[in-house]
């Protein structure tokens, strides 16, 4: 039964085209609900994980990176459609491609990351998250001219908030992957060697 929230998290990565086709079709509605369930779903894996005792190490990598993937592809979609501001997308996802690039860096060289949740970046997730159901739900049922000026100022926060965020991780892991790499050359020899 541990493979269950494993399994409603590849069912979230499956909403990714779901979503895609959906705002390319400019089906708002739609999307907008499809991104609530999958709301939903996150929600749900992550109770049932805890509560039952089922987390798994491919868990811990498979949840952010649906989350990520769907979250992504949601503010490309909007973006390629002039519906979102392409300085916020450009945003959104250069912090993403700089945090996986660090990780690959990091297997490269032999350094374990260890990424600490920051609470700006849950400040962060959370905004995106937010501005992107506001979007669709602004578009799917017709609130531009109530929400229009709202939406300006939450792009601006979003993208603040993306910035910071990205900024923190990159310089935690600058100072992580330099402290390790001082520790691995002052390290004796001995110490260094592989036991038999």
């Amino acid at each position: 039964m541990s493979f269950i929230p494993n399994l409603i998290t590849l069912g979230r990565l499956i909403l990714v085209p779901v979503i895609i086709y959906l705002i390319g079709n400019q089906a708002f509605e739609a999307a907008f609900w499809v991104f609530v369930a999958a709301g939903i779903s996150d929600g749900v894996d992550g109770f049932i994980a805890k509560r039952f005792g089922y987390t798994t190490a491919l868990g811990a990598y498979l949840d952010p990176v649906a989350d990520k993937a769907l979250l992504v592809s949601i503010f490309v979609s909007l973006g390629l459609q002039d519906l979102i501001p392409n300085w916020l997308v450009i945003l959104v996802v250069s912090r993403d491609v700089l945090i996986v690039g660090a990780v690959l860096i990091s297997w490269l060289i032999g350094f374990v990351v260890t990424m600490r949740p920051l609470m700006v970046s849950k400040i962060n997730t959370t905004a995106q998250i937010a501005y992107a159901a506001a979007v669709l739900a602004v578009l799917g049922f017709q609130f531009e001219s109530t929400f229009g000026a709202t939406l300006v100022l939450a792009a601006y926060f979003t993208g603040l908030t993306t910035v910071v965020s990205g900024a923190s991780y990159l310089v935690d892991w600058v100072r992580d992957v330099s402290a390790w790499e001082t520790d691995t050359t002052t390290e004796p020899q001995d110490q260094k060697e592989t036991p038999k």
